[in-house]
């Protein structure tokens, strides 16, 4: 009798372990599973586990790869293995709501220089708000660390922080920069809320950025009214920035970013409010506001992490945009026509996680990383013609 007590109590034990593990295990597809695209057959391959909400991705020049998790940690990712102690000396940042350590960047000659910078929610007068930095990476440590950038006003709002980081071809540095949840700091041009920053790779204003020596613009700024924009890229062949950002409820845009241009948040947008409904500004259009290239409605599909294709792994993907969806994870395709969309698939929904940011590898493939308590970093591989 008492055997048979304690392998029942046994075989409830091992029940509710299971159920817990198969409830609360992030999402995933095995190895050898082959996942049919309209393009190409693939498949999703793990590399690191146990990343704790981890934001962005960079490639070093020796293979290995750094990793951001929003927590406020660094992570070097070495022979395909996840470093134990975390990049030394980065400067205090605050990890709340959605904010905490962001994106990630390489500077264009980081071969000679190793200077890394990355964004990050950051207290200062008035509360806390993106900030940049960089330092150069000496082995498993920055040194030499300063603050280029420190977004102003800064306020005890917990959402919207962006941010992305892009240096285009003439070495300029972008950062993108949330509205903070307040929408009527978009439209304000003595604050950085709701604007892409255009700075030399120093901190320093170029001298020909659109608002230089205008009377209430802060010079840093190179486009406003943006929500909050999480997704920017180079183009392959124009050079030109991309960015995606959210919407309210419906109305998350893909927008090509023109200097000293106004996207129209809260103005206008294809979004409205939480809950009710109701519209937001005036309607989707207003003379000397852009209107996006590309929208959702009437679902978002809460966009993070973009890339351009232009590796040869997948070549009917060559030139297609790559978005991640942080709702119904997912990874959207977009196929262009010149400044037109004209294709978009919806792949790996619900198969793998949050994906919140999507990088093209310098050996070709795709790398995703999701946005998950135990986040993951994995990568698209062909399975077939």
């Amino acid at each position: 009798m008492v055997l048979k007590r304690l392998t029942t109590s046994l075989l409830l034990v091992l029940t509710v372990f299971l159920v817990g593990f198969t409830l609360f295990r992030p999402p995933g597809v095995g190895a050898d599973e082959i996942i049919e695209t309209q393009e190409h057959q693939l498949r999703v391959i793990t590399l690191v586990e146990g990343l704790e909400h981890p934001w962005g991705l960079a490639f070093l020049p020796d293979g290995r790869m750094l990793v951001t998790e929003r927590p406020g940690r660094l992570r070097l990712i070495v022979d395909g293995e996840l470093k134990s102690e975390p990049v030394a000396g980065l400067p205090e940042i605050v990890a709340v709501g959605q904010g905490g350590l962001l994106d990630i960047a390489l500077h264009p000659r980081f071969a000679d220089n190793h200077l890394v910078y990355f964004s990050y929610a950051g207290r200062g007068e008035g509360g806390i708000g993106t900030e940049v930095a960089r330092g150069r990476l000496v082995d498993n440590r920055l040194e030499e660390l300063e603050v280029i950038f420190s977004m102003e006003p800064k306020s005890n709002a917990r959402q919207h922080f962006g941010s992305r980081l892009v240096f285009d071809r003439e070495g300029f540095l972008y950062i993108t920069l949330g509205d903070r949840g307040e929408m009527d700091r978009a439209q304000v041009t003595d604050d950085h809320a709701g604007s892409v920053i255009r700075l030399h790779d120093d901190g320093r204003v170029p001298e020909d950025n659109p608002f230089v020596g205008k009377p209430d613009f802060k010079p840093e700024i190179y486009t406003y009214g943006h929500r909050n924009i999480q997704g920017a890229a180079l183009h392959p062949e124009s050079g030109k920035l991309w960015t995606h950002e959210h919407g309210p409820q419906g109305g998350d845009e893909v927008n090509i970013i023109r200097a000293g241009r106004n996207y129209g948040w809260p103005v206008i947008t294809h979004g409205v409010q939480y809950v009710t409904g109701a519209r937001i500004g005036v309607g989707t259009e207003k003379e000397g506001m852009e209107s996006p290239l590309h929208y959702w409605v009437p679902v978002s599909i809460a966009p993070s992490g973009m890339a351009f294709y232009t590796g040869e792994r997948f070549p009917n993907w060559r030139g297609d945009l790559f978005i991640g969806a942080l709702r119904d994870r997912m990874l959207v395709r977009l196929r262009l026509d010149g400044e037109r969309v004209s294709e978009e698939e919806h792949m790996l929904e619900g198969t793998l996680g949050r994906i919140r940011d999507v990088r093209q590898g310098p050996d070709g493939y795709l790398y995703l990383l999701t946005d998950e308590r135990r986040g993951v970093l994995a990568r698209l591989e062909p399975a077939g013609p």
